[in-house]
């Protein structure tokens, strides 16, 4: 299994949680979050301008469609970063 993670601009969580449930994912966490980067420092004090972070466990294979999607779709025009990790799940029959 793997742990997706993506911090985006907050604008984009509709969009991103859209091509998670495009791409196979059945459920996500999301979050505000804030910090600084490439793009400058970006606080979480106003929803429109602040960023957030949302992380979906989902199988391989979809992570890879959602990591392709994610870049040709997402990554030029828009400030954010995904990165994978692999997780152990105690409870894989939720995934």
């Amino acid at each position: 299994m793997k742990l997706v993670t993506i911090v985006c601009e907050a604008i984009l969580e509709e969009r991103v949680v859209e091509l998670l449930r495009e791409s196979g994912a059945h459920g996500y966490t999301a979050f505000p979050v804030r910090g600084s980067g490439n793009q400058g420092e970006r606080n979480a004090d106003m929803a429109e301008t602040g960023n957030v972070q949302i992380q979906v466990i989902v199988k391989t294979s979809v992570s890879e469609t959602l990591i392709t999607r994610l870049q040709s779709e997402l990554f030029k025009a828009y400030a954010m970063v995904a990165y994978e990790s692999d997780v152990r799940v105690l409870r894989p029959e939720k995934f």
